[in-house]
């Protein structure tokens, strides 16, 4: 199954490594195929440069490391497929569409009103229950 990851997602996995997420991580990389997309990556620099005070270096060390595929957003794109609150959110779903993927985890409460077919749009802990058994 192809996973996609949000940026609140990937901040819990490199910034503050819970048991939780290490499972999640875990589980992701051993039984799915993690996706995700150039919007993010770029959201996560910034994040962690802007607000955790941590080294590019590092955040370059922890990516090499993380088992994923890379996909390309758009730069612009119409937004006629869904509604959503946050612009900048709008691209990374969007992205998530069009790359076919399976699953989309989120933290962010701005995707729960969002009725999709695909991806599912889940928490971790969704994720888990669902399909961690």
């Amino acid at each position: 199954m192809r996973v996609m990851l949000d940026t609140n997602i990937l901040v819990s996995a490199f910034v503050f490594k819970s048991k939780k997420m290490n499972e999640l991580i875990y589980k992701l990389s051993n039984e799915h195929e993690i996706v995700i997309c150039s919007y993010t990556i770029e959201e996560l620099k910034e994040l962690v440069n802007t607000k955790f005070k941590i080294s590019q270096k590092d955040l370059d060390e922890f990516l090499k490391e993380f088992p994923f595929d890379l996909v390309y957003s758009p730069s612009t794109v119409e937004n006629k497929l869904f509604q959503i609150r946050d612009k900048d959110d709008y691209i990374i779903l969007h992205t998530a569409i069009i790359e076919n993927v399976d699953v989309f985890i989120t933290g962010d409460k701005d995707f729960d009103d969002i009725d999709i077919d695909k991806p599912e749009i889940m928490n971790t802990s969704e994720f888990m229950e669902k399909y961690a058994n």
